[in-house]
């Protein structure tokens, strides 16, 4: 997995790029943790995610939560496979998919 990260002011885009499983999501909550400090407005853009497991859908859960503190999160150009995992999880209830 690589993460291509944009920062403009208090705005923060991650770029997903790969599969966001068991073996890549602490690399994913290590980037969150050491970016989010005064980040209003969290980009994840999934467009070129390939596969998101449980661990995956968990750090992005934490990433909601923290950014429900500190304003907003939305996710961008997630697949169909990846948008499948989101309803079966209620995922889409919970993140705010463009």
């Amino acid at each position: 997995m690589t993460i291509n990260q944009t920062k403009d002011g208090s705005n923060l885009t991650l770029a997903i790029v790969g599969r966001l499983d068991t073996t890549t999501a602490p690399q994913l909550e290590a980037e969150l943790k050491e970016n989010l400090d005064g980040v209003t407005a969290l980009t994840m853009d999934l467009s070129q995610l390939e596969y998101i497991s449980s661990a995956g859908l968990r750090v992005l859960l934490s990433a909601q939560k923290t950014m429900n503190k500190q304003g907003e999160m939305k996710v961008t150009g997630a697949n169909e496979t990846v948008m499948e995992v989101f309803e079966v999880t209620g995922f889409v209830d919970i993140l705010n998919i463009q």
